[in-house]
């Protein structure tokens, strides 16, 4: 499909800076099948139904964005995207023109070599010890660059991660995730709504934006994830999912039906045509024009009726993306 049918105006100013405060008090659009209704996230529990289940994505958002130098000379900038061991890292480098393999890189606490060099800009980088535990210290939180320039302060380490937060591995956050509060999950299970957990590493593709003029000829990131026995089992049970979050649900399609437990990578890019078989409904962050997210929501719940949604929330001012307000869908 044409790229350019996934376009539409965002002013900039709706694109948010800082979350809502409380979490649970962003808004939500409820594209629903009478129409499209303003309401909270607060009102989540009366949208749902009793024996639905909820499938949540765990990750952790590593502080994965190191500054540094080079011994050449110059400054280094480092975003880390997938591990390749414990002291092994692929990474976006800049000045990408400027790094040659054996290149010698000191960050904070931390020194590496580039090891190798890749066509699509990537490094590998090898540091003299186990890079995880050093993070803490040596790292920033990879903000993506519409907020605030991609520089991240100290209120973004709780900011940018969810409630469920728990497996290190991600260079962004399940945003959707980012909405839940105690308070809503001690309403969501009163309503009898069920939940589950289920682990993708948001990677790279999160940041690139699509550069072609046909969907075809984009190539989306491998990311990895994984679905335990116990989330498979309740899936086939439940009688509808409600996935939230676009994580979530490319994890879980990326599977099938029945659902099975399930560890491995997965690049599925979903557009208009896609056959579900597994999500009923989703729960998702406002996305960016021409954006693969917008494109899924579009294959979730139709082109025309996203559009119509989105200049309905461009029109009431809802937030977009990362910090911003959600919607919930049906399919």
């Amino acid at each position: 499909m044409r790229v350019d049918l996934f376009d539409f105006d965002l002013p900039e100013d709706l694109i948010a800076q800082r979350p809502a405060a409380p979490r649970d008090a962003a808004r939500l659009l409820d594209v629903a099948p009478d129409g499209l209704h303003d309401r909270t996230v607060r009102d989540l529990p009366s949208l749902l139904q009793k024996g639905d289940l909820l499938v949540f994505n765990d990750t952790k958002v590593i502080p994965a964005r190191l500054i540094g130098t080079r011994k050449a000379g110059g400054k280094v900038e480092a975003l880390l995207i997938r591990e390749l061991g414990p002291d092994r890292w692929r990474a976006f480098a800049r000045p990408t023109k400027r790094m040659k393999t054996g290149d010698t890189l000191a960050f904070t606490s931390l020194n590496a070599t580039v090891a190798a060099k890749h066509d699509d800009g990537a490094v590998d980088l090898a540091f003299d010890r186990p890079v995880l535990p050093a993070l803490e210290q040596a790292g920033a939180v990879p903000l993506p660059p519409y907020i605030r320039g991609g520089i991240a302060d100290p209120r973004d380490r709780a900011d940018y991660q969810t409630l469920f937060a728990k497996r290190d591995g991600s260079i962004a956050a399940p945003t959707a995730g980012l909405h839940f509060t105690p308070e809503l999950m001690a309403a969501l299970a009163g309503a009898g709504i069920e939940t589950a957990g289920v682990t993708l590493h948001v990677g790279a593709g999160t940041f690139q934006p699509v550069r072609v003029d046909d969907t075809d000829a984009h190539v989306m990131h491998a990311e990895w994830g994984e679905v335990p026995q116990a989330t498979a089992d309740a899936i086939n049970a439940a009688k509808r999912v409600v996935c939230i979050g676009t994580t979530a649900l490319r994890l879980l399609e990326s599977v099938g039906r029945p659902m099975r437990a399930w560890t491995g990578e997965t690049d599925i890019f979903i557009t208009p045509g896609f056959k579900f078989q597994v999500a009923h409904l989703l729960l998702t962050n406002f996305h960016l024009p021409r954006s693969t997210l917008f494109m899924l929501v579009a294959a979730f719940a139709g082109l025309e009726r996203m559009k119509a949604a989105y200049a309905h929330a461009v029109e009431r001012r809802y937030r977009f993306y990362s910090y911003g307000d959600c919607c919930l869908l049906r399919r």
